[in-house]
């Protein structure tokens, strides 16, 4: 494969085709938004894969259901993506380049005062799966125009992907289901409202971190607060594992892997004069590294035991594998950066950290090179950020259009890469 997507190859952005037609553009906005009004959780996605599948076959296109039932794939320029066989690319036999959106909304309350909020009560579309949808549908739709010109140098897969939030994602059942069969490349993007909508963000290596899930169940003989020398202190014990366990972690793993064990509940008790018998503590792991990561199931088993023994506590420890981090593989980087520059200019480009936020795009880049993008949503003019997973998310709709151009431009000029 080539190195490096050459610069003089890239042509200015009112030359490169694949530019977004304005009624499109308008009709994208209200498909967001109706999904927005209407999200589902992960696997529970029917009503949004069937919308999907009803405007690609309108399209001419011939989309396929996962076989978990929600979420779909969709390939453009192949010889048989279409009913007349017609739309194919100039090389239908090359590996296929695919545009991955996730679905799926979260299990939270909508709490915004716009006309499209969520009409489901405790759902809502706070992560921007809408707008990845909706960016990735709208690719399909030009690039599927620019395949019956003969304008698509290499076929395309649309991956509309179930499950993202629910570890460890609904990428390992996507591959099962033959998602990458055939793919030499994948993309995606990420809504990140820290980017002004018209700019994106870009790294090579890794974008985001691990993230598992940790569930702790403690143990012993309680009884009268009177008498806690009688008594494994339950409270005591779960509070110092709360404390000491990402603190003992802390000296045990290279700073730089950025193992953070964090909590997000913790429980025990029912009386004031109870010392209960057991506790229960819940939360997630995050590691920046991926040896780290592989480490992390031992070294967090050894100190939650170490710690509760110490106060005299038993542990029952379940440790959920979630998802590596994603790490952007350079050519790619440079595919997408080169997609950006003609159609916006280097000046809409800039340099995004690691997150130690999850994501399942991560599997695929386990079989496939490829990337994940950081698309900004946030409104130029607007003083508050509403960051992802919260009631109030929303986003500048401005972001279709760019996502849309950025993933059209790489589908053409990622022809120009050899395989």
């Amino acid at each position: 494969m080539s190195r490096e997507v050459s610069a003089a190859r890239t042509p200015a952005g009112d030359q490169l085709p694949g530019a977004l037609p304005e009624a499109l553009r308008a009709e994208l906005s209200a498909f967001r938004r109706d999904l927005h009004r209407h999200p589902e959780l992960g696997n529970q996605e029917f009503r949004t894969t069937a919308t999907l599948k009803e405007r690609l076959e309108r399209a001419g296109l011939r989309p396929r259901v996962l076989a978990t039932g929600t979420g779909l794939i969709c390939d453009i320029g192949t010889r048989d993506a279409t009913a007349d066989g017609r739309a194919v690319a100039a090389a239908p036999d090359r590996p296929l380049l695919a545009l991955r959106a996730d679905i799926d909304a979260l299990p939270i309350p909508d709490t915004k005062t716009v006309d499209y909020a969520s009409t489901v009560a405790g759902r809502a579309h706070a992560c921007g799966h809408d707008v990845h949808t909706t960016v990735v549908l709208g690719a399909g739709l030009v690039l599927a125009e620019l395949a019956r010109t003969g304008a698509l140098p290499r076929p395309v897969r649309l991956l509309f992907q179930p499950a993202e939030e629910i570890l460890p994602g609904g990428a390992s059942d996507a591959i099962e289901s033959g998602a990458l069969e055939g793919v030499g490349r994948i993309l995606a993007v990420h809504c990140d409202p820290r980017v002004d909508a018209g700019r994106i963000g870009l790294r090579t290596g890794a974008i985001t971190s691990a993230c598992d899930r940790l569930e702790v169940e403690l143990d012993g003989p309680g009884g009268h607060t009177a008498r806690p020398h009688l008594t494994t202190d339950m409270v005591t014990a779960a509070s110092r594992v709360a404390l000491d366990v990402p603190a003992l972690l802390a000296r045990r793993v290279d700073a730089r892997a950025g193992m953070a064990v964090t909590w997000g509940r913790l429980a025990s008790g029912h009386a004031c004069n109870v010392i209960p018998q057991h506790a229960e503590l819940s939360g997630t792991v995050r590691c920046l590294d991926l040896d780290a990561w592989r480490r992390a199931p031992d070294l967090v088993h050894a100190a939650i035991d170490e710690i509760a023994a110490l106060h005299g506590a038993k542990s029952q420890i379940t440790y959920v594998r979630g998802v590596p981090p994603v790490v952007n593989e350079p050519v790619t980087v440079q595919l997408l950066h080169s997609a950006m520059a003609a159609r916006r200019g280097e000046g809409a480009i800039e340099d995004t950290e690691q997150s130690l936020g999850g994501e399942d795009f991560s599997w695929y880049l386990e079989d496939v090179p490829g990337a994940m993008v950081r698309l900004g949503v946030h409104p130029p003019a607007d003083p508050t950020h509403r960051d992802l997973h919260r009631g109030d998310f929303d986003v500048d709709e401005q972001a279709i259009k760019v996502g849309v151009e950025l993933f059209t431009g790489c589908a053409l000029l990622d022809g120009d890469l050899a395989d």
